[in-house]
Parts: C-alpha cells; structure tokens; sequence
C-alpha cells in the first residue's frame, strides 16, 4: 500500500527505467525505459501517460528551448522535437564500440550538459563522463564503471558524480561559467549503513538527494556528505529522483524491474514502477542547454 501523498504513474513497469525529466511549462514529466528503448511522458495535473518507441536505447533528456530537447542515447546526443519525436543526431559519442549505451545526465546552470556512458554489460573501467560546453564536447573523467549521480549546485560551483560499481560518491570544483572542472575531484564520504548510490537531484537547500539502488529509499546528503534525510521509495531499487510539479514540492522517482531470481512472497512487487511522492522538500527547475558557444 502507498503511502498519503504517494501515487505511481501509469501501470506499465520498466525494466530498467531512468533519466526522469520535468518541463513546468506544460506540467508534463518524462523518463526512459532503457532496454526496452521507450520514452515515457506524463501529464502530471492528470496523470495522463504515454510513450514513444525509439529506434535506439537513450537514457537521460534536457530541454533546448521551448521546440527541442537533448538524448544522452548509446551513440551519441540526439535533438528531438517535441512536437513530432523526430530524433536527428547531434553528435557522435563511442559510434566505433556498439557494446556501450548512455547512462545518466544532467544541465549544468551555465547550459554545459554533462552525460555519460557505460557498458552495456557493466565491464570495468570502460565508463566516462563528458560534457557538451560552449559547442564543444569535452571529455570529463574516464575509467569509471557505472557513472550516476551527476548534480550540480545552484551557483554551478560545485558538481557531483558517483561511479556505483564502487559505490563511490565524487565532489568536484567547477568553473560556473563553463560547467566544466577547474580543479580534480575529491570523494564525499558517506557514513549511512550502505546500500547502491545510483541518480541524484539537488534541492533548493543545496541538499543532493541520492537514490539507493537495493535501498528502497532516498537519501539526501549535504555536500560533505552528512545524510540529513530519508525518504522510504515504495520498491527496492529506485533509480533517479527528480522534483517536479508547478512548486517544485514533488519527487518523481523511476525504478529498475526485480531481478529474474526475486520470486514468491518477497519480490519486489511495485519494481520497475514510476512513483510520484510527496517529498517534503523543494527542488527548482532545471536548466537549458545551450548547443552553441
């Protein structure tokens, strides 16, 4: 049973659902279903859902302007119009190793959009982040396993990036104007009884809200990574927060399916859902990005 304030969007149960994304213009949430190449869209003031089939496997959208958005998809970034789904690339990114796919993403304040990629098969340290900044895609950080997380603070300061595989969270200086690093990053250390670090979203108090994958919660840390607060997801893996709504004062959370060997009266029955919580928090919008210097 979900709790007050809780609700789940529409009845279908992603795989592998991720990169949720809100435009307060229309009042209309979206998400991936990564495997399954689907684009979930939902409109939150009557909970409308519907999706489009992609022709490839994307994870992770930001908003362009009012007409277009951007893919993180597992050969590069796309442009989509919104009005059609027309998909039309942008960039290429790992087009020469079709084993990798895209993973998480976000817009820095400055417009620099940082995304990254894995492999599909989770093998070690053939992961990177980078960042579209000024027209240009720039390599962050490489050698990494399975990339989440990526935040930012509301000055652009500061940018977070977790790599789960170790379950390691990263703190990293920016330069606010380009979104782009100006000194290495340091690891935050958490002391909070465990469990998987996997998507993240920044509050309007500077919190970073960290979903728990096997954790069935969602934690949010102050940058030096003191846990402040929880807040119980209704299915074991959650997998990326976002605030939404007109006020900012909602989390939408997506989640990953149960595994094949979770049966019988403890799988996860509400796995791969896509929730809609009462947070108890604000977030604030998210920025655009800018394709040109």
């Amino acid at each position: 049973m979900l709790r007050a304030g809780h609700s789940i969007l529409g009845d279908t149960r992603c795989l592998l659902g991720e990169g949720p994304a809100y435009d307060p213009d229309t009042d209309t949430a979206s998400w991936f279903d990564i495997p399954e190449r689907k684009l979930f869209e939902a409109t939150l003031y009557d909970s409308l859902v519907t999706h489009q089939s992609l022709p490839l496997m994307a994870s992770a959208l930001a908003a362009v302007d009012r007409d277009r958005q951007i893919l993180a998809t597992e050969n590069g970034l796309y442009i989509r119009w919104r009005s059609s789904g027309t998909l039309t690339r942008f960039c290429a990114i790992d087009d020469d190793r079709p084993a990798m796919r895209s993973n998480d993403a976000r817009a820095h304040p400055s417009g620099a959009f940082w995304f990254s990629m894995m492999s599909r098969t989770e093998e070690a340290g053939l992961a990177s982040i980078y960042a579209l900044a000024k027209g240009n895609v720039a390599l962050l950080f490489s050698g990494l396993t399975i990339p989440d997380s990526i935040g930012f603070s509301a000055d652009g300061s500061l940018g977070f990036f977790s790599d789960s595989a170790l379950n390691a969270l990263y703190r990293v200086p920016l330069d606010p104007a380009s979104g782009l690093p100006c000194d290495m990053p340091v690891r935050v250390p958490l002391v909070d009884g465990g469990a998987g670090l996997d998507g993240a979203a920044v509050d309007g108090e500077g919190l970073l809200w960290l979903a728990r994958r096997g954790g069935a919660r969602i934690d949010a840390f102050t940058v030096e990574g003191e846990l402040r607060r929880s807040l119980p997801v209704p299915a074991r893996q959650p997998s990326c927060p976002l605030f939404v709504g007109r006020r900012f004062d909602r989390m939408l959370v997506t989640s990953a399916a149960p595994g094949r060997d979770e049966v019988g009266p403890t799988a996860d029955r509400l796995g791969g859902a896509t929730f809609l919580l009462a947070a108890g928090a604000k977030g604030r919008p998210e920025p655009r990005v800018r394709l040109e210097i």
